[in-house]
């Protein structure tokens, strides 16, 4: 019998960078157990060029990354998440959808990279996604399959907490 995969969906505002590279990570570090997907509450419509290029130095390809909101998420048909968990402190503030399915949710606030000045930018893009793959490796070695819901959300959100210095 094969393992449960876990659908995960990571949101920023703009879903340009920072969701878009933790979605490459999980998909990349989850070895088949997880499936990562990411939106925004008000995408920018293109995916940062910062982003794709640290994914690329990072050796994870994501040919197919693109910039989308998260109603596409909320509508029938659309894959059932398991984990919602916001990486920017815009969307953790705002009104999301209704997740089918009454997903574990969780804050992971990471500092925004797109915001440094442009000789800044890829310092800082390998900043927040050193942050990104320290929560999504710990993420990562939490088993879903075998913990009761509460515990489970409690040790999703404290991964959040996990210092970005």
């Amino acid at each position: 019998m094969s393992e449960r995969v876990f659908n995960v969906l990571f949101l920023c505002t703009g879903n340009s960078a920072r969701s878009i590279m933790a979605e490459g990570l999980l998909n990349k570090l989850g070895a088949g157990r997880f499936r990562a997907y990411s939106a925004g509450s008000h995408p920018t419509g293109q995916v940062n060029p910062f982003a794709l290029e640290r994914l690329q130095l990072e050796g994870i390809a994501l040919a197919d990354a693109r910039s989308k909101s998260w109603d596409e998420f909320a509508q029938p048909g659309a894959p059932a998440m398991d984990f919602v968990i916001t990486v920017c402190d815009n969307a953790a503030g705002e009104v999301c959808p209704v997740w089918p399915g009454q997903p574990i949710k969780a804050h992971w606030g990471v500092f925004d990279p797109a915001a440094a000045e442009n000789d800044q930018k890829h310092i800082e893009f390998g900043k927040a996604f050193a942050v990104l793959e320290r929560r999504v490796t710990l993420f990562t070695s939490l088993r879903p399959e075998s913990l009761e819901r509460l515990a489970l959300e409690r040790q999703v959100r404290e991964i959040g907490c996990i210092g970005e210095s």
